[in-house]
């Protein structure tokens, strides 16, 4: 699976929605986005709920949340978590 990356913790809203859903729209079913915030990002999970895209949340010891997103309805994300 080819990891896409995207460390949103600096950035502004919109930004990182924007480039979440950027990558979401060119992403295959071997690729999954790796998305990291410092927020909860709302909109995206509903976004990829909406979408029947597979997605896993989980907020680290520090309070910085990892989202994982993929086209792949198969693949666990979970074990893709980094953290």
């Amino acid at each position: 699976m080819k990891k896409i990356l995207l460390d949103a913790r600096e950035m502004e809203h919109p930004e990182p929605l924007r480039l979440a859903l950027k990558h979401l729209i060119s992403m295959d079913d071997k690729s999954y986005l790796y998305m990291i915030h410092r927020k909860k990002p709302i909109p995206l999970i509903e976004i990829a709920k909406d979408k029947n895209f597979a997605h896993f949340i989980h907020e680290d010891a520090l309070g910085i949340w990892h989202i994982l997103i993929s086209k792949n309805l198969e693949i666990v994300l979970k074990d893709f978590l980094d953290v």
